[in-house]
């Protein structure tokens, strides 16, 4: 037995949210996670999840209600930088920086999802 579960790397980002519902949406549209697990209270709503986007898992929880709001900065690399950047708009995020050739050879985007969060979406073009 592992001290980890099956599938998980060693480090995950935890995010922290108003609404794991409306952060599931956001990155099953934009990066086509795949949801590992969902954690429901007695009222229905999704307390914490687990999604996995290409070899990573990401968990997220509700935040307390007396708690500030939490960002983080999450760098994820995929196939189509271009095509990623303009399914996070359309998924309700805004432009932090549109995609562009970068000199250390890779092509980056930046957005910022509803929950103040800035995504970082990469291609390695070599």
């Amino acid at each position: 037995m592992s001290h980890k579960p099956q599938g998980h790397n060693a480090v995950s980002p935890y995010l922290l949210v108003s609404s794991v519902a409306q952060m599931l949406s956001f990155l099953q549209a934009t990066f086509a996670a795949e949801v590992l697990y969902q954690a429901a209270a007695e009222d229905g709503v999704v307390r914490h999840a687990e999604v996995r986007i290409d070899d990573s898992v990401i968990m997220m929880g509700e935040r307390p209600s007396d708690s500030a709001a939490v960002q983080c900065s999450t760098h994820v690399y995929v196939v189509d930088v271009d095509a990623a950047y303009q399914r996070a708009l359309s998924a309700g995020a805004s432009t932090v920086s549109a995609p562009r050739d970068q000199p250390y050879g890779d092509r980056t985007a930046g957005v910022r999802d509803g929950e103040g969060n800035l995504w970082w979406i990469g291609t390695h073009l070599r």
